[in-house]
């Protein structure tokens, strides 16, 4: 991957201490119980950048900024950056000058915290470092992915029950058709057989069908020959009679044509 042209800062810590150590004999690891932790060789501020693959440790003067040491960092955990064995705030670190000349160096924070973050921001930059290099992999060699395979093996068959499918979209395409009802109630049909009755109105009145009106119907008689209603007779003029006359007159007599009596 090529290494971008800005530089980035990853973390800045503004107070460390730098510490002569001795040469390490045997390969166990550093212990900064060895070194003069109450004699520090140099205090200053500490700067992690970042440039493409690339982090540098750099150690800065507090007030003037002026680059005391710089340790590149091209892999962690490496032999560029070590943890010591006996405590979680101090570190080993390989500086390098433009010369091509290397030397180890013990640097310590006053705050765990401080190792903490020191720490965290060099795990987070190379997880990234190599996440990108497995991309540009992934973008060179596209066919290299594992590939699913779908396709049938020799001899493989599959069967397909085309009858039910059938039926089952019969049974979804065709609905059952339901009678509209008619304001929301649904008319019961006239019994099998049956006739509408006519309904037969009392003598003198007459049936109303379709806003006329109607002739009565007639009764059958016994013989099976259809006789009539008797029709009334006309009214007088005066059907309640003079109430000026006396009541011994014929009051009693009923008016031809008429059903009431007068008193």
């Amino acid at each position: 991957m090529e290494e971008s042209g800005y530089e980035s800062v990853l973390c800045v810590k503004p107070d460390v201490h730098v510490y002569r150590i001795p040469p390490r004999a045997t390969n166990r690891g550093y212990r900064a119980a060895e070194w003069q932790l109450d004699q520090p060789s140099w205090s200053g501020r500490l700067r992690i950048t970042a440039k493409g693959q690339m982090a540098y440790i750099k150690l800065e003067d507090r007030t003037s900024g002026e680059l005391f040491a710089q340790a590149p960092v091209d892999q962690f955990p490496g032999t560029a950056v070590e943890s010591v064995t006996d405590s979680s705030r101090y570190f080993v670190i390989r500086i390098e000058d433009g010369n091509g000349r290397r030397a180890f160096i013990g640097i310590g924070f006053g705050d765990r915290g401080d190792a903490f973050d020191f720490n965290v921001a060099l795990q987070d930059h190379f997880k990234w470092v190599k996440q990108q290099c497995e991309f540009a992999k992934q973008a060179q060699n596209p066919d290299q992915g594992p590939k699913l395979d779908l396709g049938f093996k020799e001899g493989q068959t599959i069967k397909l029950n085309i009858a039910n499918m059938k039926k089952k979209e019969g049974a979804a395409g065709n609905p059952r058709a339901r009678p509209a009802s008619t304001g929301g109630l649904s008319l019961l049909p006239p019994p099998p057989g049956g006739k509408t009755s006519t309904l037969i109105p009392p003598p003198g009145e007459q049936l109303a069908v379709g806003g006329s009106l109607a002739q009565p119907a007639v009764a059958p008689s016994s013989g099976g020959a259809p006789v009539p209603w008797p029709q009334p007779k006309p009214a007088t003029a005066d059907i309640w009679g003079d109430f000026t006359k006396s009541t011994g007159s014929t009051s009693s007599q009923t008016q031809p044509g008429t059903g009431w009596v007068q008193f």
